[in-house]
């Protein structure tokens, strides 16, 4: 299934509490973490919650999920190889 920079940024938005994060202006490179969305280890949670509920991908471990959510390409890229839903 082809996934989509932009589909990736509306189930962000739809599902993480974004609030002050215009994602329109955010590029395939901007980080999920830190200086670039800004996210959190709660929301860290919720990807992996996110993920497995729209897409059907189980992240398994830590090492999966710091490489899986580094930028939104990564994120991406994941969801695209691996999703069943």
């Amino acid at each position: 299934m082809d996934t989509t920079l932009d589909e990736v940024k509306q189930t962000l938005a739809a599902n993480l509490n974004l609030s002050g994060i215009d994602l329109s202006g955010a590029g395939a490179d901007t980080p999920l973490f830190g200086e670039g969305l800004g996210l959190d280890s709660l929301d860290a949670i919720e990807l992996v919650i996110i993920l497995r509920k729209n897409y059907g991908i189980v992240i398994d471990n830590l090492d999966d999920g710091k490489r899986i959510f580094q930028t939104l390409a990564t994120l991406r890229e994941h969801i695209a190889r691996h999703r069943t839903k």
